[in-house]
């Protein structure tokens, strides 16, 4: 970090104070997108270059000066920031919009309401937490839902014992983790970390790309138990369950690899990550089929629990002449042929005495 960049940043400790919120406020109002932080990608690149693995969170950046004095001129500063990111239980939410906390429960059960954070107390029980300010928006919006009967379908939702408080939260925590970065493979860390690592395994079927992945996993939500009963329970409301939700992060995983392999590949042991080669004339790659809309076919999707399809591979040969790029013979100090030209002469089909090959091939 410069001289200058130091000069116009402040720690997110410093930032806080500055702006008369707690810990836990100001990492909501960063991962809400209340507070820019400022990222460091010299320094982040270098902790990931020397296996460090993830990035910096972003409520853990520095905050520029200039973003601070933005937030300080605001005419409800602090009470108005502090409001926005107040997060409040199902009592006090219940009691912001007037009404029982059985009917809020119900309500957030049928997916009226979406959480924003959890913990388990000692009995182990989940404590959802709901944002005061959308909770008291939701009853300007909807006056219907607070009185009287409630509507034939959320009676009916109820009575099949439908509860979307953990995927709402778990659809939540995944937009905010996104909104934190523009590293691709980051990204598809983020998406890999709500299923469990059998369905990771059924997509991504590079270890390589699997390890990197999981260095790259966003750290558990603040609170999170680390062992014991608690831990389970905690484990099982971060990871997807239902088998539409688990199809949907399957299909949203595999365009994220799509998206992080295009700008470079996954690091192999023993070597840094670098930017992704352009693609070559041998072998030839299938593209996955997509339909008129840019978008995966359903058909191209195995359902939950199967395996997502791969494009398949071929190597063309051409016959009478080497390779393209490669010489007939290897002049001294030449680089050496490489393994892949290595394994075309150990090929059947090959002619003996100069370097051709025999009748054209596929090798699928």
């Amino acid at each position: 970090m410069t001289l200058d960049q130091t000069t116009r940043t402040v720690t997110p400790a410093r930032a806080a104070a500055e702006l008369e919120l707690k810990r836990e406020e100001f990492r909501l109002a960063v991962r809400m997108g209340l507070i820019r932080t400022t990222p460091l990608p010299d320094r982040d690149e270098a902790v990931r270059d020397r296996g460090g693995g993830r990035e910096r969170a972003p409520e853990r950046r520095p905050v520029e000066r200039a973003e601070l004095d933005r937030l300080k001129a605001a005419p409800d500063f602090p009470d108005g920031l502090r409001e926005r990111v107040r997060a409040v239980g199902a009592g006090e939410a219940a009691g912001l919009l007037s009404i029982t906390p059985d009917r809020f429960a119900r309500l957030a059960r049928t997916g009226h309401l979406s959480p924003v954070r959890f913990y388990l107390n000692r009995y182990r029980s989940v404590i959802w937490l709901y944002v005061a300010a959308e909770v008291t928006a939701f009853g300007e919006e909807h006056p219907a839902l607070l009185g009287g009967r409630l509507p034939a379908g959320v009676r009916e939702r109820e009575a099949a014992g439908e509860d979307l408080r953990a995927r709402n939260w778990r659809s939540r925590h995944l937009a905010l983790l996104l909104r934190g970065t523009d590293d691709p493979w980051v990204r598809a860390a983020a998406v890999a970390s709500l299923l469990d690592p059998v369905q990771v395994a059924e997509v991504v079927d590079d270890p390589y790309e699997r390890g990197h992945l999981d260095r790259l996993r966003p750290p558990p939500p603040p609170g999170f138990p680390v062992s014991g009963a608690a831990y389970e329970v905690a484990e099982r409301l971060v990871r997807a369950d239902d088998p539409d939700e688990i199809l949907w992060h399957r299909v949203s995983l595999a365009l994220a690899l799509d998206e992080a392999r295009a700008v470079c590949r996954a690091p192999h042991p023993g070597e840094r990550p670098r930017p992704a080669a352009p693609a070559a004339t041998e072998p030839e790659v299938v593209p996955v089929p997509v339909s008129d809309a840019g978008v995966v076919r359903p058909s191209d999707v195995a359902p939950a629990g199967g395996p997502v399809r791969r494009p398949a591979v071929r190597a063309r040969a051409r016959r009478g002449a080497p390779p393209p790029g490669r010489a007939a013979a290897r002049a001294p100090g030449t680089r050496r042929p490489g393994l892949l030209d290595r394994l075309r002469r150990s090929l059947p089909g090959r002619t003996g005495g100069g370097g051709g090959w025999g009748e054209r091939r596929d090798w699928g």
